[in-house]
Parts: structure tokens; C-alpha cells; sequence
């Protein structure tokens, strides 16, 4: 019995090499020649990537006690259930090739063996329906039908139809290495090579999580690029069309300004003029958000005069907010500090002047008793020194201020606790009761006026406890 003739196999085989390569137009062409001959065909594909076996892409499946191809039950009445194949001494199995067993060329041979149907309990009714089946009748719904008592009537020759090519796989072929890539993939997986030029993705082509997974990444990947690109710029310019949400003014791409914190878009004159007409140290969105603009994006609105107007604006602000802030007090001098409670002097950066902090005055070369002694001489006639005079006893009756209970000089408590010490005498002094911390024996002595913690007891009813 000769099962296939050469051509066949030879086809079969030319094919598989086809499809390894992805050689899609040598494929299809094999595939027509193997339609013409009318074989039962069965293509099979392993799923593992690098397979330890050979594919064989044309192979005639044996499957023992289930089905057999269905010209031998046909044409002599056999039924599947009664047949063993038999090839080189071996018995068949379920999906063994001819090649497996050396069916290579014409003349090889292949025995049937038959077994009775009382040795398989085939009865008459599961042979009829094996024959409808055969006939293509029993492809969805196998008809009932009466036991024939006629079965060993020789059946007309059914030829089977000719196998479905299945859709080629999609994908573009490396020019270097003929890997066959995915459809999307710019460049060769394996040796990365370039993609043909003019290469389009089929719009049938479903990218699975791999690609859209990668696709993401480098979608983030650009996305980066493009915001390290924006860094360097000032302003950033918008790329579609739309309307200023001022003054209602159509931007085409390019005329619009987009802020860096809110991606809020406007005109670049209604912008100059909120930074112009604001009041505040930090401008605000035109569109009442809460973001602010940069000072970036500020620099580049304004002009240079209208920038250092700003600046100004800024620092007189930052001074007036400031809880202890100092102003350089050298006429027409910008220079100001923030200082803390032991600090007592402010150089000037600015003008390069002592500032006494004490005093809210410069009196190089003079300490601040001699300054304040001179103060007072000079205020009879001087109205400069008149009027910081008249600034010192505002401060003492506002309680900013007091006299030392030993020299006499005007102190200040800048801030912190209820203990300052005087400059000039060292004196240490409690603020509240305005008398000597300590005696003339010194510590411990409560006799200089603050009787502080002496039974427990606070010694002014706003003493803080604290010295």
C-alpha cells in the first residue's frame, strides 16, 4: 500500500523551511502546488521558541483505534476501529510521520491489519455513523438513522477536501539575519538590524502586551526628551490653537505662552500686564488657580526696567513682612537684614556701614552711651539729632525700650526671654520689672529689684518664667 508519492514530502518539507525563515511569498507558493495535489495535509506548529525537534510541516497523522485517513475506510468499507497500521515492524502512533518510520520515496511500503469487529465491539449502528461522518454529514449534527444491514457494499471514492492555508504570519523579515520581527518593532530583535524602508504595519495586526508595554516605555522615554528639551527654555509656546481666557484673543501655534505650573495658556500681553499691575511679591495665574509664576517665565515677560521695578516691589514687601527686620539707616540706602537677639551690629553691604541695632543709628567711633549723651547735646539745635531723640522716647513709652538701671542708656529687647544683658556695664537686667536680675553681690543676690522664682513666685504678673 503506498500511501503518499514523493512530491509530496518533498513539498512538505520545501514548505516547513518556508515557514522557518519567513519566506512568506516562497511559502504561499508551496502551499498551492500541495492544494493541487489533494493530500490529507495536517500543519502543525510547536509553541517553543527554539524547539528540540523538528517541525514537520506535512505530516500523515495516525491515530490509533480513533480515526484513519478516510479513503481506506471508504473505499473498502473499514472501519477506523478495525485498523492497525503497520510500518517497518513498528505499529503507528498518534501523530507519527512518514518520516519517522522511512516513508521517503515511492516503492515504500505500509501494512494494514485488520481486526474483527466482535475484537473491538463495533457494532452496525457506530459503523454508520463512522461512514456519515466520512461524508461530510456528520460535521455539525450526526444524523439518526436506522442500522443498513448492507454494510459491506463496497463505498464510491470520496476525494477529501484540499486543506486551508492558514493566514500568513505577520511581521517584517532582517535583511541581515531574516529574523521575522513583529510588525511594530523598529528594529531587528536578534541582531538590530534596521526595518525595510516603506514597511507599514497591517491595519489587521493586534500588538500583544509585549508591544504595548514597549510602546509605552518609549512613549515615556520621548515624553522625557521632550521635557529636557522645555528646561532650557524660558517660555514655553503652545502647539495648537485657542483662546486667551482674558481677553478672549485667538493664539495660533506658536503665540500662545503655557505656564510651567497650571499648563494654563494666554496671550503674552495679558500676562505683562498682570505681572505689571501686581502688588504681591508672587504674581498668581491670570485664571484664578492656585499656581504662581516662575520667575523664569517673569524675567522673560518684563523688560529690564520694568524687571528691577519689580525686584524693588519684592524687597519692600519681604522687608514689611519680616518680624525683625532692619533698615540700613544711610539715607537713600536699599540695605536691610533680619536679626536675631544677640546680634547687635549690621554692616551694610550696600554702603559698607556700621548700623547699631540698639541704637537705629551709625555712630562710628562712639559707644552707645557717648552716641546717646551726644544725642542729647546735639538735639537742642540739630533737628536730624532731634528727631532720633524724639524716636528713642517714643520707645520708652511704648515700653520698646528702657534705661539701664546702672548707666543710664536706652536698651532694647530685641527677642526671646525676659533676660537681656547691657552693653556697656554688662549689667544683667529683667525686663519686665525693668530692674537689676542680681544684687551688688551678684548671683543669687535678689536684691538689685527682680525677685524671680524667690517662693516659687513669678516677679511681674507678664513675666514669662524663663530667667
Amino acid at each position: 500500500l503506498f500511501l503518499f508519492p514523493l512530491a509530496g514530502e518533498q513539498l512538505a518539507s520545501s514548505l516547513s523551511e518556508a515557514l522557518s525563515s519567513g519566506n512568506s511569498e516562497e511559502a504561499l507558493k508551496l502551499c498551492q502546488k500541495l492544494s493541487q495535489l489533494c493530500l490529507p495535509v495536517c500543519v502543525t506548529i510547536n509553541s517553543q521558541v527554539y524547539p528540540q525537534e523538528n517541525i514537520s510541516t506535512f505530516t500523515q497523522i495516525f491515530f490509533v483505534d480513533q480515526a484513519i485517513p478516510p479513503q481506506v475506510s471508504q473505499d473498502y468499507g473499514f472501519s477506523s476501529l478495525l485498523q492497525r497500521w503497520v510500518i517497518g515492524k513498528r505499529l503507528a502512533k498518534d501523530k507519527d510521520t512518514l518520516f519517522n518510520h522511512g516513508i521517503c520515496q515511492n516503492g515504500d511500503q505500509a501494512f494494514l491489519f485488520i481486526l474483527s469487529a466482535q475484537a473491538t465491539r463495533l457494532t452496525r449502528h457506530q459503523h454508520k455513523l463512522e461512514q456519515e461522518q466520512h461524508r461530510g454529514l456528520g460535521a455539525g449534527t450526526v444524523e439518526k438513522t436506522q442500522p443498513d444491514p448492507a454494510l459491506s457494499s463496497p463505498k464510491p471514492r470520496v476525494n477529501p477536501k484540499p486543506p486551508v492555508i492558514p493566514n500568513p504570519k505577520l511581521g517584517w523579515t532582517c535583511t541581515r539575519c531574516t529574523f521575522l520581527n513583529k510588525p511594530t518593532r523598529p528594529g531587528c530583535e536578534i541582531c538590530g538590524g534596521d526595518r525595510p524602508e516603506g514597511y507599514k504595519v497591517p491595519e489587521i495586526y493586534k500588538p500583544d502586551q509585549e508591544v504595548i508595554v514597549l510602546a509605552q516605555r518609549e512613549e515615556r522615554e520621548l515624553n522625557y526628551l521632550h521635557l529636557l528639551a522645555t528646561e532650557d527654555q524660558n517660555l514655553i509656546l503652545s502647539t495648537t490653537q485657542t483662546d486667551c481666557p482674558v481677553c478672549f484673543s485667538t493664539l495660533e501655534p506658536g503665540e500662545g505662552i503655557v505656564l510651567r505650573e497650571c499648563l494654563h495658556t494666554f496671550c503674552r500681553e495679558c500676562l505683562h500686564d498682570t505681572i505689571v499691575n501686581s502688588q504681591d511679591a508672587e504674581v498668581s495665574c491670570p485664571d484664578a488657580c492656585d499656581s504662581k509664576l516662575l520667575d523664569r517665565e517673569i524675567k522673560e515677560l518684563l523688560t529690564p526696567e520694568e524687571l528691577q521695578r519689580f525686584l524693588d516691589l519684592r524687597l519692600g514687601i519681604a522687608e514689611s513682612r519680616a518680624e525683625h527686620s532692619f533698615h540700613c539707616q544711610t539715607p537713600n540706602c536699599r540695605g536691610w537684614c533680619v536679626y536675631e537677639d544677640e546680634v547687635n551690629e549690621f554692616l551694610c553691604q550696600i554702603c559698607n556701614e556700621t548700623n547699631c541695632i540698639l541704637c537705629r543709628a551709625i555712630h562710628n567711633g562712639m559707644n552707645c552711651k557717648d552716641y546717646q549723651d551726644d544725642l542729647r547735646i546735639r538735639a537742642q539745635n540739630d533737628q536730624a539729632a532731634q528727631q532720633t531723640k524724639q524716636m528713642l522716647e517714643a520707645l520708652l513709652q511704648n515700653g520698646e525700650a528702657m534705661k539701664c538701671p546702672r548707666c543710664d542708656i536706652i536698651v532694647q529687647k530685641k527677642d526671646g526671654c525676659d533676660w537681656i544683658c547691657c552693653l556697656m556695664c554688662k549689667t544683667e537686667i529683667c525686663w519686665v520689672t525693668k530692674q537689676a536680675r542680681w544684687g551688688p553681690n551678684g548671683t543669687g543676690d535678689t536684691s538689685g529689684g527682680c525677685r524671680c522664682r524667690v517662693d516659687n513666685q513669678r516677679c511681674h504678673p507678664n513675666c514669662q518664667n524663663c530667667h
